[in-house]
């Protein structure tokens, strides 16, 4: 895929995970998160022995959005912690 159809799908792909997720960051955030969701989607399913974004097709959506979600998860979990203060903090009277 040339950069123009990363863009589009990336853009596709975060909206639907951010959709799934609750929430977004605007348009931009939704592609970055897309296109670093389909890279992290296609190495997670190379882990597991199996192809990952291949093209243009459902499958490869499908890759791209499971990226984007695990990426978004991840990004709320450290997220969570810088605003807690740690865990440290936290269990200090």
């Amino acid at each position: 895929m040339g950069i123009l159809a990363w863009i589009v799908f990336g853009g596709l792909a975060g909206l639907a995970a951010s959709f799934l997720m609750g929430g977004g960051g605007g348009i931009i955030i939704d592609i970055i998160v897309g296109i670093v969701g389909a890279l992290l989607g296609g190495f997670i399913m190379g882990l597991l022995g199996h192809a990952g974004v291949t093209g243009w097709n459902w499958r490869s959506f499908g890759v791209a959005v499971l990226g984007a979600v695990v990426l978004l998860l991840i990004l709320r979990l450290v997220r969570g912690r810088e605003e807690s203060g740690g865990a440290a903090e936290r269990h200090t009277p």
